[in-house]
């Protein structure tokens, strides 16, 4: 018995859709692979139109200027000034930063009575690293009677079963705590919270040592520099902080206060002295999963990077507003000033030539 044949125009409705899935199916693909490979760009990209910025520092004008009295300065912020000066500690935790740490040191010996530093046997993301600091310490003799040193051991952690970076952080900042309490500090001391190349200027720490009436947390404004004091970013590092001591202060790394002191130090990042240091710590801190391809740590790439001012991850700038976000991109322009940076640095320009303008070529 003869079948009836299927019309030709049902072949061709049930080909055409097979024909267009092929393409469309390629194309998701693709897709998904650029969305992942490529999230973090695009979500930076994109971030002003799902992020919203932080409350906005209230910020507290700095004044100085050189042989104007400490009675007088203090009067100009609205504050009073002490019968005998404050203690100020400062507290760090250390990685490798030598030569930043070195200067930080030389520059506020004058003014700080106990340098608070703890430094760890691995890093953040639970590589073991050496014990920089005190292998060092020979270098730092010139502090000893105000160190305040210890040391963490942390154990590799398993790969198995990798801890988050920021988690590991959080446990070395709650170590310092511990470190801090141990240094002598006591209530209405100045104790400032920040990083090792968060340096805040002599003026700086003179006004919380003397001024009456200071807030009890302010944070620091620092001007943001990238791989040297050649490449000035914007003023926008706040992180540290300036805390008057009582028995519930914390040591932290992030937004404690609404008050920000104007101009108040150097915030350095990634100034470091050899080519094999910048490697580690982009392995090593918490942003580690910022290296997306193992060509990021190549040596020859690195040093372009650095002389050029450009982004050592790839990365487009994190910000909040498309005006801001577009007036970053592309790479940082060059300064060739070295007028108001710290007097150590100047003083020893041919030790540090790495960290001014034209001393961009680093040791491998």
């Amino acid at each position: 018995m003869a079948r009836d044949l299927p019309h030709p125009s049902v072949t061709r409705r049930k080909v055409l859709p097979f024909k267009f899935l092929i393409p469309f199916v390629l194309v998701l693909s693709v897709s998904v692979i650029a969305v992942t490979q490529y999230f973090q760009s695009i979500s930076y990209l994109l971030r002003p139109l799902w992020d919203t910025p932080p409350t906005p520092f209230t910020r507290i004008p700095h004044y100085y200027a050189p042989n104007i009295s400490m009675p007088q300065l203090c009067q100009l912020h609205g504050w009073g000034i002490l019968p005998s000066p404050r203690r100020v500690f400062d507290a760090v935790l250390f990685s490798n930063e030598l030569d930043i740490l070195e200067i930080r040191y030389r520059e506020l010996l004058p003014y700080v009575d106990r340098f608070v530093i703890l430094e760890s046997n691995a890093t953040f993301t639970g590589i073991p690293k050496s014990l920089s600091f005190y292998e060092n310490l020979n270098r730092f003799a010139f502090a000893g009677s105000k160190l305040v040193y210890d040391m963490l051991s942390v154990g590799e952690l398993d790969t198995g079963h990798r801890e988050q970076p920021f988690h590991v952080e959080a446990y070395h900042r709650r170590s310092l705590n511990n470190l801090i309490r141990r240094s002598g500090i006591a209530a209405g001391d100045v104790l400032i919270m920040a990083d090792a190349d968060e340096i805040p200027s002599p003026e700086t720490v003179q006004l919380l040592k003397w001024c009456d009436g200071i807030p009890p947390v302010m944070h620091l404004e620092m001007k943001n520099y990238m791989y040297s004091f050649e490449f000035p970013v914007d003023d926008n590092s706040w992180r540290a902080s300036a805390h008057v001591f009582t028995e519930r202060t914390l040591y932290r790394h992030s937004r404690q206060s609404n008050l920000i002191l104007a101009d108040a130090g150097w915030h350095c990042s990634f100034c470091f002295r050899d080519i094999k240091e910048f490697v580690f710590k982009m392995k090593a801190y918490s942003h580690a999963d910022r290296v997306k391809q193992k060509s990021f740590l190549n040596p020859d790439r690195i040093q372009k990077i650095i002389c050029n001012g450009e982004d050592l991850f790839d990365m487009l700038p994190e910000e909040y507003t498309f005006r801001d976000l577009f007036k970053k991109m592309g790479p940082i322009p060059k300064s060739a000033s070295a007028v108001h940076l710290p007097s150590y640095l100047i003083k020893n320009a041919d030790k540090f030539k790495f960290l001014l303008p034209g001393g961009c070529l680093r040791s491998k």
